[in-house]
């Protein structure tokens, strides 16, 4: 006999297609249905409704929507507000929350769980954006204390976030769980059609220097372009993503006179469909915590320059430790990419280990796995296939 849906609801600070929606996606897609006897419904809210670029990215098979009128979750702070938060999360039986932007989500949570009868609640922290990419603010810090106090579990995906989020924020031991990103690291075997990206084509001879990352000035993507202009001419500049500093990004290679080898080609649904058309991986942001960028580049073989933000250092094999360079030294940075743009056996030497490190560490088999326990302990049941 199949029981009523289980229904999972999903708040958002944002739902385009970045390293955490990807993530949620991924679990989504490969839960599918949920339980022959229990299936599961996924409803997803954005803080920003406008932003729902990974909606594309969701199976078929899988049952979600996107409930219609849901209160904002940004806004003016006040008990009226957080009622009517409280009043819209009843009726499902998980609620998932996500970065800053659904903290007044987990707020009303808090004040009105009790008395609302509302589903256990598991938040999701995956970094910090430009406004707390320097320092994390006390206000904010104090909210989230407060706020989290009725959480089943705080879900991070770096030790540097584990480490705030239990001596900055004092979250008890036991709510903390540090669950590392993880993709399908198969997918990245296969060899990309150097056609494959919209408006660039890949041509015979070119050495393309590449990233996967949300156009936003924690990104400091510019700071990349500038790397780039000291690399011999057959070096390309691909940055894969979208968001508001395009602009930004595009006038400072116009600056420097390497328009002609910067390209943006926009979001990628699939990117293990491109990134192999990389020669070698870079970052350049001023924060990250543990970046999926990152491990899909390893899952492709290949190696990659990057500040030492997060968990970065530690998530790279061995031998690529060595091009991870100290966090806002742009000199440093450059020099990392020079030296790795120049050797091509250097390159393949680091790549093959990283995609071993990837397969063993990161494989999307085994966050599923975890995320699908901590859930579970949430709701009381398994719940999942």
């Amino acid at each position: 006999m199949t029981e009523k849906p289980l229904k999972l609801l999903h708040l958002h600070s944002t739902f385009d297609a970045g390293g955490k929606e990807r993530r949620a996606v991924a679990l989504m897609n490969r839960w599918g249905k949920g339980r022959k006897d229990r299936p599961i419904e996924h409803h997803i809210v954005s803080a920003q409704p406008g932003a729902m670029g990974a909606k594309a990215l969701i199976d078929r098979n899988v049952t979600a929507r996107f409930p219609f009128g849901f209160p904002p979750l940004a806004g003016k702070l006040g008990i009226a507000r957080l009622r009517q938060l409280a009043r819209a999360m009843q009726g499902f039986d998980l609620i998932l929350t996500y970065n800053w932007g659904a903290m007044d989500a987990c707020m009303a949570h808090a004040i009105f769980a009790p008395t609302m009868n509302l589903a256990p609640l598991v938040h999701h922290e995956d970094g910090f954006n430009a406004d707390e990419a320097g320092g994390l603010k006390t206000s904010r810090n104090w909210y989230r204390r407060i706020a989290l106090a009725r959480a089943s579990a705080l879900m991070v995906p770096s030790r540097q976030l584990e480490d705030i989020a239990l001596t900055v924020w004092h979250q008890p031991r036991a709510r903390v769980q540090r669950i590392a990103n993880g993709i399908d690291t198969a997918l990245y075997a296969r060899k990309p059609k150097p056609d494959v990206l919209p408006r660039v084509v890949k041509r015979p001879g070119e050495k393309w220097l590449g990233t996967l990352a949300g156009l936003r000035a924690v990104k400091n993507l510019p700071r990349m372009v500038r790397a780039m202009k000291e690399l011999p001419p057959e070096w390309h500049l691909v940055i894969l993503g979208e968001g508001p500093e395009r602009e930004a990004i595009t006038a400072e290679a116009i600056r420097l006179e390497i328009g002609h080898r910067v390209h943006l080609p926009g979001h990628v649904a699939d990117p293990s469909l491109a990134v192999g058309l990389f020669d070698l991986f870079a970052l350049s942001s001023d924060s990250e915590q543990a970046p999926l960028s990152v491990i899909e580049a390893m899952a492709a073989g290949l190696a990659a320059a990057s500040p030492a933000v997060g968990d970065v250092a530690e998530m790279v094999a061995e031998p690529n430790r060595l091009f991870i360079t100290a966090a806002n030294d742009e000199a440093a940075l450059a020099r990392a990419i020079a030296t790795l743009a120049a050797d091509e056996p250097l390159r393949r030497t680091i790549g093959k280990a990283n995609r071993d490190r990837a397969r063993a560490e990161f494989d999307e088999s085994v966050m599923a796995s975890r995320y699908a326990q901590v859930y579970a302990a949430a709701l009381g049941a398994s719940l999942f296939p």
